[in-house]
């Protein structure tokens, strides 16, 4: 990577982060892009290099964190799958908490209408967090943890609906409602029971042993 192009990711760095801090403080409704350029220290114009308006830059924060954790994921071929989904619900909810309540209901607004933002037209969010989900149950299959008839588009729908009823409640409860701890609460008392069925026996014993 050049000079130059060192220096336009900092700078589109700056304007996510400017961004971010500004919608945690004051809510997506009641800044603009103005703002964002203000706190970041850019000009104006500077913002349009990067962005078409201030919901992209949602879509950008919706993306770093959680390809993060694909990354960390990756790298955890070792665990067993009730362990890899744990993990995995509790880094997506670190995730959602630390970047705001605000900017999770703007999250909320484009999952549930993303024609509403026109570069999110096919749901990027939740085809994203849909796919991840997928992709590690799928590796369960091939890893031969679970068994091959495990009906995989059924359970992903099943745990997105988890975490993405989680947001709303946190939403809706005006912060009420704890992610992180119901997130714990959820994956201890729950998928072992949604997941026994299609776990082989051989693993099956294997957790048990270790646990």
């Amino acid at each position: 990577m050049n000079k130059r192009q060192q220096s336009a990711k900092e700078t589109k760095r700056k304007l996510i982060t400017a961004g971010l801090e500004l919608m945690k403080e004051q809510g997506f409704d009641a800044i603009n892009v103005e703002d964002i350029t203000r706190k970041a220290r850019v000009a104006k114009g500077t913002f349009y290099t990067y962005f078409k308006r201030k919901e992209d830059i949602v879509l950008d924060i919706s993306r770093v964190p959680f390809s993060e954790i694909r990354e960390e994921m990756e790298k955890m071929k070792e665990l067993e799958i009730i362990e890899k989904l744990s993990y995995y619900f509790h880094r997506f909810m670190e995730c959602v908490e630390s970047c705001g309540i605000n900017v999770c209901r703007q999250w909320t607004r484009d999952v549930l209408d993303p024609n509403k933002v026109p570069d999110n037209k096919d749901g990027q969010k939740w085809s994203y967090d849909f796919g991840m989900l997928k992709e590690i149950l799928n590796n369960a299959i091939e890893k031969g943890e679970l068994k091959k008839e495990t009906p995989v588009e059924l359970l992903t729908h099943i745990l997105i609906s988890q975490l993405y009823g989680m947001m709303t409640c946190w939403c809706m409860s005006d912060g009420k409602f704890e992610p992180l701890e119901w997130t714990k609460k959820f994956c201890n008392a729950q998928l072992n029971l949604i997941f026994s069925p299609y776990i082989k026996k051989e693993r099956i014993k294997l957790w048990n042993t270790e646990n």
